[in-house]
């Protein structure tokens, strides 16, 4: 008998559950018997200043936080991981999928060893958002200017809409808002296969981003 490991996430549109809720969800493949908790972050509570214990990735942080929810490891020893949780304007947030970029994408952007990176991305975006666009602009603002060394899904919803995200390269990233009558399935892998440049409700996008693909091929003619 094969068995198989994959997180898999799902995301659902409002028109498309039973009772017209917003709904995200993923399972973790990695440490099955790796406890988590439940914490509860009061408003306010996380600082200015926020320093990886995962790598050398830092970054200031605004003066006020919301309260949220997360589920971090039982140690903190490498790093947070707060992998998912609600904040107190009903936007939820998890992160991540983990997926995979191809060599010819990571010789044009590649990879940042101290970038922003799963462990602490529940701890910079969630508390400061109000909606789930504003988690997806405040993340990819965050890896334009710091960059990632991993390549990933993450999640959004608020009550009104679903939102995913993914990140192939070192600064490049990519957002399809899940449409209000469908829902996704994604397991470990880059999903987001074309881009509607003029649709500003349903994609969003690094600004730099319809250049990237003309720059990968003369990177990859020299």
């Amino acid at each position: 008998m094969k068995k198989y490991s994959a997180c898999t996430s799902i995301l659902v549109g409002k028109k498309a559950s039973l009772d017209g809720s917003v709904m995200i969800g993923r399972n973790e493949d990695a440490k099955a018997a790796w406890p988590k908790h439940v914490k509860i972050h009061l408003r306010d509570d996380l600082g200015s200043h926020f320093k990886s214990k995962d790598n050398k990735f830092e970054i200031d942080l605004p003066s006020s936080s919301a309260k949220y929810t997360a589920t971090p490891e039982w140690t903190d020893k490498f790093g947070l991981f707060e992998e998912d949780g609600i904040n107190e304007f009903g936007v939820a947030m998890s992160a991540t999928e983990s997926a995979y970029s191809n060599n010819n994408v990571l010789i044009a952007d590649p990879l940042v060893p101290d970038g922003l990176n799963e462990e602490a991305m529940v701890t910079v975006v969630l508390p400061y958002i109000k909606t789930a666009r504003e988690g997806v602009t405040r993340l990819g603002e965050i890896i334009k200017q710091f960059g990632t060394n991993e390549s990933n899904g993450i999640l959004f919803a608020d009550n009104d809409e679903a939102w995913y995200m993914e990140t192939g390269g070192g600064h490049y990233w990519v957002a399809q808002r899940i449409p209000d009558d469908g829902y996704a399935v994604v397991a470990n892998q880059l999903s987001i296969q074309d881009i509607d440049f003029n649709d500003d409700a349903n994609f969003m996008y690094h600004d730099g981003i319809q250049k990237f693909p003309r720059f990968k091929i003369e990177v990859q003619h020299l």
